[in-house]
């Protein structure tokens, strides 16, 4: 289309470092795909968040695609953007919105975990398998579908690997934690833990994991520790980006998220949720 805004939206972090790693991800896949005109804006913590960020891509006319840079879809994938869009639909008749699907758990990010975990292998000299461990270790969310994206992902690892403890951990929100999930793979007597994070770009959790693997090979010094990148620039993110524009504005390619994630609401408001869909069943901690 002629005239065309792909609208990026991350999620926005107190530290500094993480908005400015989601703009040079945004300057990178413009020089990727020039014929692209790619605009940033964030949920929270950052100066353009998402109402502004619709204002503007709306006053070039046209289309505008908005595009959630997010692994899991959460209350901010399922509810806050489809309601941003529902006002900036009524500001701005004239103006087609396409809201595209989130990136999800599927073989790309598979591809991406297998990578940084046989990177982390190398860092501990290529151990045992069957005596090492694997935590993966999500942001953590009250809705249980966005949690259940981390453990298919755990299982996919469990599945395609060699490894007797595959385990999900989470930084917040929900259980089980990174030093409760350590402690049962410690018991069980692995001598290698690699922490796999699941996340795309810095913040303060990923400092905080950080904090907290320092900690616990102080308080493991029997266990060799190996800590994974977080995903961030990796091939399998842009592809996936594309993928997910081509089929929101492909008419015959039209998903489910086509209706802005008006299922979800349909559903949260059913059980009487109100705007976010909470959720505090128990998570399984492994996928043994």
């Amino acid at each position: 289309m002629k005239n065309e805004t792909i609208l990026l939206v991350g999620h926005g972090s107190r530290e500094q470092r993480g908005n400015q790693e989601i703009e040079f991800f945004a300057e990178q896949w413009r020089g990727r795909q020039p014929q692209l005109n790619i605009e940033v804006c964030f949920i929270e913590f950052a100066e353009v968040l998402v109402e502004e960020g619709l204002s503007k891509a709306a006053q070039r006319g046209g289309r505008v695609v908005v595009v959630p840079l997010i692994l899991n879809a959460a209350g901010h994938v399922k509810m806050e953007i489809p309601e941003h869009l529902e006002q900036a639909r009524l500001r701005y008749p004239a103006v087609e919105f396409v809201y595209c699907p989130h990136l999800g758990a599927n073989t790309e990010i598979l591809a991406i975990l297998k990578r940084n975990l046989a990177h982390a292998l190398t860092q501990l000299d290529m151990p045992d398998p069957h005596n090492t461990g694997i935590v993966l270790l999500g942001r953590g969310s009250s809705d249980r579908v966005a949690n259940g994206e981390v453990a298919k992902m755990a299982r996919w690892l469990y599945e395609e690997g060699a490894h007797p403890w595959v385990d999900i951990a989470f930084t917040g929100i929900t259980h089980p934690r990174l030093e409760s999930v350590v402690q049962r793979q410690v018991k069980l007597e692995a001598r290698q833990i690699v922490v796999l994070p699941f996340y795309l770009f810095t913040g303060t959790l990923i400092e905080r994991i950080r904090r907290q693997v320092r900690a616990l090979e102080i308080q493991y010094p029997q266990v060799r520790f190996a800590l994974s990148g977080y995903f961030g620039f990796e091939e399998e993110i842009y592809v996936l980006l594309e993928q997910r524009i081509r089929e929101a504005t492909d008419p015959t390619a039209r998903r489910m998220m086509e209706c802005d994630g008006c299922k979800y609401r349909e559903f949260s408001a059913d059980h009487g949720q109100g705007g976010h869909a909470h959720d505090h069943s128990p998570v399984v901690a492994s996928v043994q």
